[in-house]
């Protein structure tokens, strides 16, 4: 029988971690509230809550490895502490149990330095709001007595990537043949990772106890500003590079006032007005992975859009 790995969660990463699983011909079981997850004969799929311990584990049962990829309700700091930390703490405890590895998808939220390139050895002490809860989550980890690896990630793009900043905000328009709006700035470098990638790395730093108890960056390739990766979008399209409109940090930071949402990304418009780039080498060369060729990732992302109509 092949190993068994579980993944929660069929977001972008949750999914394609469970696709790339079961390509390379290993047993996956993907847990989501809706039983949703991708079709294929070594994927089973299974309905259920992320924070049961009696649900978890049944589904853990003979686990190798755990790919927790579940997000919160809202893009708030509020939902997040509300939801993430008891769900990890129940996954942790089950992994414990049952002996398996859990790996975490993460962000570049909690680096406290962000103005300098960002690397595995950065600080990562930011506090407050939704920067503070994934300093609190890392933390929560390294106390843990269950081996656990976090992947951090920049923004994502990639096939299933929606709502992201380089996702319905730009794919779409560009095939509508219509204007693009950014956040910040449209000439601050960047880094954006694609999703693939992402799931490689988490892959390979499971099969690898030398990398566990350690927080990865996933292969990302040169920081890009907005600009370029809508000029990139387009060329994988076919189509003219539109004409790119900024939304400064300073607006959203005025509507903040009376939007939750503005509220929300006014948060983080720092990370598209000033540089804000991830450096992954010592991770590619750890964990054996690359990043994909922007082009290649450009017109994998631009395919599966249009195929959504």
């Amino acid at each position: 029988m092949p190993d068994l790995y579980v993944v929660t969660g069929a977001g972008p990463v949750g999914w394609t971690v469970a696709e790339q699983l079961a390509e390379q011909g290993r047993q996956v079981r993907i847990l989501t509230r809706s039983g949703s997850g991708p079709e294929h004969p070594l994927i089973e799929r299974i309905k259920g809550n992320a924070k049961d311990p009696a649900k978890l584990r049944t589904v853990f049962a003979g686990a190798k490895a755990v790919f927790h990829c579940i997000h919160g309700s809202a893009y708030t700091a509020a939902a997040w502490r509300a939801e993430l930390p008891a769900a990890e703490q129940a996954v942790l405890s089950v992994a414990q149990e049952v002996g398996a590895v859990v790996v975490f998808p993460e962000s570049l939220y909690s680096y406290s330095e962000p103005d300098s390139v960002m690397a595995e050895g950065s600080p990562r002490r930011a506090t407050a709001g939704k920067r503070g809860v994934r300093t609190e989550l890392l933390q929560a980890r390294e106390d843990s007595a269950t081996p656990t690896v976090s992947v951090v990630a920049g923004d994502f793009f990639g096939p299933r990537v929606r709502m992201a900043h380089a996702g319905e905000r730009m794919v779409a328009p560009i095939l509508a043949g219509k204007n693009v709006s950014v956040m910040g700035s449209a000439g601050q470098p960047h880094s954006f990772t694609y999703v693939p990638d992402l799931a490689s790395a988490m892959i390979a730093a499971a099969d690898r106890p030398s990398a566990w108890n350690s927080v990865w960056h996933a292969p990302t390739g040169p920081a890009l500003t907005q600009r370029e990766l809508v000029d990139a979008f387009a060329k994988a399209a076919g189509r003219p590079s539109p004409k790119v409109r900024v939304l400064p940090g300073w607006a959203l930071r005025a509507a903040q006032i009376f939007s939750t949402d503005a509220r929300e990304l006014a948060e983080t418009a720092y990370q598209f007005e000033r540089p804000f780039v991830m450096d992954s080498r010592a991770s590619q060369a750890a964990l054996g992975v690359s990043p994909t060729p922007l082009q290649t990732a450009a017109a994998a992302t631009v395919e599966w859009w249009r195929q959504q109509g």
